[in-house]
């Protein structure tokens, strides 16, 4: 067994899908913990449960919890060895910033003063929008651990951090060399151990990964690459993003979708990468989500509309997401888009309610399981269920059912356009819940970031 710092034997927690007693040394993850009763100060058992203080303990081996998500196919075929592959490059930190619409989620989830919000964290935008809505509590899941680092992160700048002049500094602009200073300062002593740990790591290039916030933390993850990447190659066919930026209409955007981007798509390489799955696992999407997304189509003319959205449906002005895929970062004016957390009226009520929520390195469905019934109302699963197997759908739906109060709510967002339960969750289950057709519809083409096919609301009957 591992020893900890004080010569005691380290029993395991489970803090990952990654994990079993510590996580990987490599430039992807987290170093081994502290031994987890010194770390939480709470006693450890030997199954899934949660404790009294409120963690969760397992002996799940390595990677279990991402292989269970991710992998559905024998890892000798085709479909399994990109499963694998997927698994492989979702390790790591994926997404910087998240891409569901919180205004769309904050009106679909009609949060009150009781609410008690289970969410998928992902790079933590949404719990964070969520809380300046007041809910009473917040409880963000992930399989990923960079994605936890990054949510306890957050809550750290939002609790600690004098000003919002800091915090948007921090997790605003994100490039600034202050930021190493405000890091000592204000967030190092403030972080628990292993989120700490994961920030200070240094990889190959020696530099800690913290250091990312002082050199421009959006253009980093898997998701930042990816982007990077799709910039290389519009320049390679003359595209300049800057008149798209500029733009004052959505006539001006329409004509430069169709003189500068639309064209790319006609071009035979770009045609070749983009119909291959692995070439989309830098927006996090696995290979059965791809087959979700493309329903039987080409994969670049399902790419040509979710970009044909983004950049013609919406004011530019008015749509972070935008700037996010094509500056690479927020627009930098008094007026500009920002997610609800961000923005400087919203400072002091994120403040005031940041120690509202906590971040688990659990599974959604496993997180539930260890809740009392009738325990949560606000369910928020962002495009989980795509990968899930009809048996992890029936699972999932079950332990929501059982937690949720009368009209609980869960949103979620799909590849495809329909909702993806009927005929897979049971019928006497899903018979529980009403599915706000027309709502989701609206929905669905209110949400900026237009890389989704669907938005769905589910209200509990009881």
């Amino acid at each position: 067994m591992p020893l900890n710092r004080h010569g005691d034997v380290m029993r395991p927690l489970y803090h990952n899908c990654e994990t079993g007693v510590g996580l990987r040394r490599d430039s992807t993850v987290l170093p081994p913990f502290e031994d987890a009763a010194t770390l939480f100060n709470t006693p450890l058992g030997p199954t899934p449960a949660l404790t009294d203080a409120g963690v969760f303990v397992s002996d799940k081996p390595r990677h279990a919890r991402l292989r269970q998500a991710v992998h559905q196919y024998k890892a000798a075929s085709r479909a399994g060895l990109l499963e694998r592959a997927f698994t492989a490059v979702f390790s790591g930190l994926v997404y910087a910033q998240i891409w569901e619409d919180p205004v769309i989620d904050l009106e679909a989830l009609a949060l009150n003063a009781d609410s008690h919000v289970v969410t998928i964290a992902s790079g933590g935008c949404n719990v964070m929008s969520y809380l300046v809505a007041g809910p009473a509590q917040v409880s963000a899941v992930d399989l990923n651990a960079a994605h936890v680092a990054l949510t306890r992160l957050k809550l750290a700048g939002a609790t600690h951090m004098p000003s919002h002049d800091h915090f948007f500094r921090f997790f605003g602009e994100a490039d600034k060399k202050s930021n190493s200073e405000a890091y000592r300062r204000f967030l190092r002593g403030k972080l628990d151990d292993a989120s700490r740990s994961y920030w200070e790591h240094r990889g190959f290039s020696l530099r800690r990964r913290i250091s990312l916030f002082t050199r421009g933390f959006y253009r980093h993850g898997l998701l930042g690459y990816f982007i990077g990447w799709a910039h290389l190659a519009a320049r390679m066919y003359g595209v300049n993003f800057r008149p798209l930026l500029a733009a004052r209409s959505l006539s001006e955007q329409r004509h430069f979708f169709n003189t500068q981007l639309a064209p790319l798509f006609e071009h035979g390489f770009l045609r070749r990468i983009t119909d291959n799955p692995a070439s989309l696992y830098g927006l996090g999407i696995p290979p059965s989500q791809y087959e979700k997304l493309s329903g039987g189509r080409p994969m670049h003319e399902v790419l040509r509309e979710r970009l044909e959205r983004l950049v013609c449906d919406f004011d530019i002005s008015d749509n972070y997401f935008a700037w996010q895929a094509f500056a690479r970062h927020y627009e930098r004016s008094e007026t500009a888009s920002l997610p609800p957390y961000l923005q400087r009226d919203n400072f002091a009520v994120l403040q005031s309610n940041a120690s509202r929520a906590h971040v688990y390195n659990l599974g959604f469905t496993e997180f539930l399981r260890g809740q009392m019934p009738a325990s949560c109302d606000r369910y928020v699963l962002l495009d989980a269920q795509d990968w899930m197997t009809d048996a992890q759908l029936n699972d999932l739906w079950s332990e929501i059912t059982r937690t949720a109060r009368p009209g609980s709510r869960v949103i979620f967002r799909t590849a495809a356009e329909p909702s993806l339960l009927p005929g897979r969750v049971a019928a006497d289950l899903l018979a529980r819940w009403t599915y706000h057709k027309e709502d989701s519809f609206r929905w669905t083409y209110r949400d900026r970031s237009s890389i989704y096919g669907g938005f769905h609301l589910y209200t509990f009957e009881g």
